[in-house]
């Protein structure tokens, strides 16, 4: 049998995972749409969505606070666990069977929100350096510095800034 700290481990963890699923849920929308703003180069999109990511780092802050008590409160009542996965093996078979597989679907949206997060960041990274390329040719006039020696730099035709240069 088990006594009544796990049971509220098994109802806390399950109240914590119900929380963390519909934040993650969010958060992968708001990626979704941060996504298609960076895509449209919408500025005022981006600047939109700027209150949703502080409202949900506000409510995955809270999810990671709940998180730590849960491990502590185990800890101090002897069932040592480095992160809810460990703590929910020491669960009663009923409760571990509930648990388990809400732990499961929320290691899997956390994959899925590194992917859409490294995607976003890719898309941006591929903006700079396209702006960068952008600069240089509206710096230089659209020439080219020669890649060896000295001199003046290459004459390249068909510039796109100045005609006459």
């Amino acid at each position: 049998m088990h006594d009544a700290s796990e049971l509220r481990w098994d109802a806390e963890m399950v109240d914590l995972l119900t929380q963390l699923s519909a934040t993650q849920d969010e958060l992968l929308t708001l990626l979704s749409d941060k996504r298609r703003c960076l895509m449209a180069a919408d500025a005022p999109g981006m600047q939109a969505l700027e209150p949703r990511e502080d409202a949900l780092l506000v409510r995955l802050q809270a999810c990671l606070d709940q998180r730590d008590r849960l491990l502590e409160r185990a800890t101090d009542e002897g069932h040592s666990a480095p992160d809810l996965k460990s703590l929910a093996a020491v669960l009663p078979f009923k409760e571990r069977q509930e648990v388990q597989p809400r732990l499961d679907a929320a290691a899997h949206r956390a994959r899925l929100l590194r992917h859409h997060s490294l995607t976003n960041w890719v898309l941006v990274q591929r903006t700079l350096l396209h702006l960068s390329q952008l600069l240089e040719i509206i710096a230089t006039g659209g020439r080219q510095r020669p890649t060896y020696g000295k001199g003046e730099p290459v004459n390249a035709s068909g510039s796109l800034v100045d005609q006459a240069a």
